[in-house]
């Protein structure tokens, strides 16, 4: 009796399906199914550091591992922190500015993870915005043109007024205009330190002798290294805010006031300490900051 090709065909087709594969195979295929990457969330350690890490689990072979924090921002997010090894995990750690990160892992097997994003306030432990204590928004308000005469620049290469009082005549109109705001949501007043003012002077000043507009210093160093570097001790929860280019402190009051991140440092009635610093480049473009602290 003939026998149908048909089945002959199929039972070709199976026997090839189930050839036995080689052991190298197998391996490959239990590393396939078994080995993860995995990263952890961005959180501030005790030493007031971003810290995160990731680790390759459950494989046979040793492979790069690479991982970096970003910073959410807006447009393209920023890698502040990358590193790679070949011991499985590794472990990232820098210096705490506030603002959302995330972390993304790699191996070199192509396994890509990412971390959920989270706000940090630089305070130990932080994964989530701490009560009271907002961080400085990541986006700048944008130069606001003055209906006024521009107001008289400061001098940045002077660190402190010559009257002997905490600021210049501009920085002090700029706590008068925050305690006027914060008056209306029933906060109380906010008092110019002369420490923050020091340090917020000193990154207004940096910003414009090099050119840059941003809260990490050239130097790595984040706001509250330079409130710590200006004597600043003790407090609960700080926060920053900078601009550009408005020429009056009104002009630049009412971009931060504009700016929903800007505007709830300003309005927490936590922080009752204030320093305001303003300082101008070479072709009069005004760097603003405010520093804040609860003490």
């Amino acid at each position: 009796m003939r026998r149908p090709l048909g089945v002959l065909a199929a039972a070709v087709s199976l026997a090839a399906i189930a050839a036995p594969v080689s052991a190298a195979q197998a391996a490959a295929a239990s590393e396939t199914a078994r080995c993860r990457v995995s990263v952890a969330k961005p959180q501030v350690s005790d030493t007031l550091k971003i810290q995160t890490s990731a680790a390759r689990r459950g494989c046979f072979n040793s492979a790069l591992l690479r991982i970096r924090i970003l910073r959410a921002v807006p447009g393209k997010d920023p890698v502040v922190k990358s590193g790679a090894t070949r011991k499985g995990r590794l472990t990232l750690a820098l210096a705490c500015a506030p603002g959302t990160y995330y972390a993304t892992a790699t191996d070199y097997r192509g396994r890509p993870v990412k971390s959920k994003a989270v706000k940090l306030t630089c305070t130990p432990g932080s994964g989530t915005p701490s009560p009271g204590t907002p961080t400085p928004s990541p986006s700048t308000p944008a130069p606001t043109p003055s209906t006024t005469a521009p107001a008289p620049a400061p001098n940045p290469t002077t660190s402190a007024p010559s009257t002997g009082t905490v600021g210049t005549a501009e920085e002090n109109e700029v706590v008068a205009l925050v305690n006027a705001e914060r008056a209306k949501g029933g906060c109380s007043a906010v008092k110019h330190d002369p420490q923050l003012r020091a340090a917020a002077f000193g990154h207004s000043a940096d910003m414009a002798a090099k050119n840059y507009f941003s809260h990490t210093s050239q130097d790595g160093r984040s706001f509250l290294d330079r409130i710590k570097a200006a004597g600043f001790t003790g407090g609960s929860g700080w926060a920053e805010n900078i601009a550009k280019g408005q020429r009056t402190p009104a002009a630049v009051m009412q971009s931060w006031m504009n700016s929903s991140g800007h505007k709830a440092n300003i309005m927490n009635c936590k922080y009752n300490l204030i320093g305001v610093g303003v300082a101008k480049d070479s072709s009069g473009t005004l760097y603003w900051t405010q520093d804040f602290a609860a003490r």
